[in-house]
């Protein structure tokens, strides 16, 4: 049941009290800046749209695109203009997993992440219908059946690996499928997935050298080979070249492992510098612990406390084979880090109050950002919700945190409720708790929601069931 927090001992650092901004100053200041993320997302998205109508309007202005003549050549020409917008989604589908910084601070990098998996079907339909036509379209011409097309076909130079990058792609898409995707272990999917840079690789030289429609000397070609720099490029630079630098820069290593709970650990950490890296409360980082049993496996985790100078803690459960290693990590560990990542920060407001929500192991970015804002007494209210006594990761610090600044700081101890799909427990649904009466200015607030995925999902679906505008909802969902 509901129940108000106890402040407890634990010394915790918060920032230096706020300057003393009017609140209708600073709530003007969130949307101004709110007002252009969203402009910033409107044009990114266009530019990804215009990308794929800019690659259609070239060859449409090629000569080849005019001689369309009888059936084989309606399909030829239909199987060429699925081939180039497939292809041009495919790389929007690398930008975006590319954690760009401009990206990540205009969506959050889970939103990026869950637009590039809505891409990989509709570009798998389109290359593989891409490949249909070309082959029913060639075979009218050449009026033999598509069987024998397609043996001519893989004949020709360059095609074995245009095929070769159709299966590499195929295999992407399907194991990203959620049922698939759920009997993997991570380390499989994730060589699998991998498999996409190849497929993009292998698929470029057919469009370089087979037909005319990216001939020598055209303007065609110098787009593609343009669009395929920047795609690549990006990916190289930020998922490659920018961790090592960080990483070298700032020699994070391992202090110690501090078991919590059972099967939950706070790995402390020591490096140079940290408190540049520019973490914000509520980001998280993707981390790479360099031991025997850890160095294959990168693991997305919140960082649990703001970093200072020489210090930082991320807040680790067992979920698996892979976290479960990181529990007998040893002192002196070499750690590489990609981030900071996401929007689960402060600076994503935009309402006058802040009401945050955590369950389980969602405690982590909760407490980070509760350390890392500025609040008037009263401003923020914090619910934490726990199933037992051992899943209260971090209840104290966080409690402690609420009370230095005049927060509201309540816990919720109990099963989820059997008698109806809620995210409360049996008790509270019977006393008619909602949360709106938990969250009394619930609609003035930016509501934050960090836990189970399907808990989560019922927090956000009651908030906006109770009028809360989608752009005050604040979710992360880690991605690859």
């Amino acid at each position: 049941m509901i129940d108000t927090a106890r402040p407890a001992r634990t010394a915790v650092r918060h920032a230096v009290p706020p300057a003393a901004e009017p609140l209708d100053v600073a709530v003007g200041r969130r949307r101004r800046a709110h007002r252009r993320r969203t402009a910033a997302g409107d044009l990114l998205g266009v530019l990804a749209w215009a990308s794929a109508a800019a690659a259609v309007a070239l060859w449409l202005a090629s000569p080849g695109s005019h001689t369309v003549s009888g059936i084989s050549g309606w399909l030829t020409d239909a199987g060429i203009v699925a081939g180039l917008v497939a292809t041009d989604l495919v790389l929007v589908m690398l930008v975006l997993a590319a954690r760009v910084p401009l990206i990540d601070r205009t969506f959050g990098q889970d939103t990026a992440i869950a637009v590039h998996r809505s891409l990989g079907k509709p570009s798998l339909y389109l290359l593989l219908a891409h490949g249909l036509l070309l082959t029913l379209g060639y075979g009218a011409a050449d009026r033999t059946n598509p069987i024998a097309e397609t043996i001519a076909l893989f004949s020709t130079p360059d095609m074995p690996l245009a095929y070769l990058g159709l299966g590499l792609f195929v295999a992407v898409v399907v194991t990203s499928l959620v049922a698939v995707r759920r009997r993997l272990p991570y380390e499989a999917w994730h060589v699998i997935h991998l498999l996409s840079y190849a497929a993009v690789l292998v698929a470029l030289p057919h469009m370089l050298s087979v037909g005319s429609v990216l001939a020598n000397g055209t303007w065609q070609r110098v787009y593609w080979i343009a669009l395929y720099v920047i795609a690549l490029g990006l990916i190289v630079v930020y998922r490659f070249l920018l961790p090592v630098v960080v990483s070298l820069r700032h020699r994070i290593r391992v202090v110690a492992v501090e078991p919590i709970a059972p099967g939950v650990v706070s790995i402390h950490l020591t490096g140079r510098d940290l408190d540049r890296l520019g973490v914000r409360g509520g980001q998280y980082g993707v981390w790479r612990f360099w031991t025997a049993r850890t160095w294959w496996h990168a693991h997305p985790v919140s960082f649990s406390a703001v970093p200072g100078a020489r210090s930082a803690r991320i807040t680790v459960r067992d979920l698996g084979a892979g976290s479960a290693r990181l529990g007998r990590i040893t002192p002196g560990a070499v750690v590489s880090l990609e981030g900071p990542y996401g929007l689960f920060t402060t600076r994503a407001r935009t309402a006058p109050f802040l009401a945050l929500v955590a369950s389980g192991i969602g405690i982590t970015p909760v407490r980070a950002l509760l350390e890392d804002t500025d609040l008037r007494p009263g401003e923020a209210t914090v619910l934490l919700r726990g199933t037992d006594a051992d899943q209260q990761y971090l209840w104290h610090e966080t409690a402690a945190l609420a009370a230095s600044t005049g927060s509201v700081c309540a816990t919720m101890v109990g099963p989820r409720a059997w008698s109806r799909d809620s995210w409360m427990t049996e008790d509270d649904v019977r006393r008619g708790v909602t949360l709106r009466s938990v969250f009394p200015r619930l609609l003035e607030s930016d509501l934050y929601v960090c836990g189970p995925q399907v808990w989560a999902d019922l927090v956000v679906r009651e908030a906006r069931l109770a009028g809360v505008p989608e752009h005050q909802i604040h979710q992360e969902r880690f991605g690859s």
